[in-house]
């Protein structure tokens, strides 16, 4: 049955080459292939939950800039419902250049994150949770980010974070969040390992916690219940941008069907199918 999410954070255009290996210091190369797309943790992880047989509201800035305009029609074209609170907007939105290494699937990344994008809690409709049945976060819109996710709770619609790395007050939203998924690069405050981080998300009686570790083992901690879940092994990485993205539209999609654990193998597998396509697309078309 279709559900319908919120997914608030970043949109950028993503630049995505693929190269036989890394440029060195003043060294030209020919690219073997290349994408353009939109991207985003929020935006990569709407369009996956979108693929699923579900309907996503990517709720974003992404403005009235020439490039704005390649971003948003590449995502209406994947019929995702875009809510964009600074429509008018004519600054150049995010663009990230993405190399990807052919031998390993390895991804180098510069960008320019949502800081100087960032929207204001009067900009949000007073329906904006309206038919919502999930609601993820990103960390790249904090304040807006925070007012929904206090209103998600006292709804009682479930909140996801993607804790792909700590951004500036995020700990204003963990305290109304159900389901912390974070990867191994997400650490809070003082915390430099991953029994600190997993403590200091406790102490915001966060009930489901998962670290992803790339390839490795998830390791979850859930209503108490410590464990460990195995990825499936893959016979060739082609590319492993996006794949925590996907990874997190791919949750939202399960935790409204399975418990923590099997949401997070079934989310596993579909990240992996990701990583034997080039780009955040193609493995849409498999």
């Amino acid at each position: 049955m279709l559900k319908t999410g919120l997914f608030i954070g970043m949109s950028t255009l993503d630049l995505i080459y693929l190269t036989e290996n890394m440029p060195e210091t003043n060294q030209k190369i020919v690219a073997l292939e290349q994408s353009i797309s939109a991207g985003g943790p929020a935006t990569n992880a709407a369009v996956t939950f979108n693929y699923l047989g579900n309907k996503a509201n990517l709720l974003t800035v992404i403005g009235n800039h020439p490039i704005s305009n390649l971003i948003s029609q590449d995502l209406e074209q994947l019929s995702l419902n875009i809510i964009d609170l600074e429509k008018n907007r004519k600054e150049t939105p995010p663009v990230s250049s993405i190399i990807v290494t052919k031998s390993t699937g390895d991804r180098a990344v510069i960008s320019i994150n949502a800081t100087k994008f960032q929207a204001k809690k009067e900009q949000l409709s007073k329906d904006i949770l309206k038919n919502i049945e999930i609601v993820l976060i990103d960390g790249h819109q904090m304040e807006i980010s925070a007012e929904i996710a206090r209103q998600a709770k006292a709804k009682n619609i479930p909140v996801v974070i993607d804790g792909g790395s700590w951004k500036k007050n995020f700990d204003t939203v963990l305290p109304y969040v159900d389901y912390a998924v974070c990867s191994s690069d997400f650490y809070p405050p003082n915390c430099c390992d991953r029994p600190a981080v997993l403590n200091y998300l406790e102490k915001f009686n966060i009930p489901h916690i998962a670290i992803t570790n790339g390839a490795k083992a998830i390791a979850y901690l859930s209503r108490g219940e410590r464990g460990e879940i195995t990825l499936p092994l893959l016979p060739d990485i082609v590319d492993t941008l996006g794949a925590g993205d996907i990874f997190h539209g791919a949750f939202c999609h399960y935790i409204l069907q399975h418990n923590f654990k099997q949401a997070l193998t079934e989310s596993a597998k579909i990240a992996s199918q990701s990583c034997q396509f080039f780009g955040t697309r193609k493995w849409l078309e498999k």
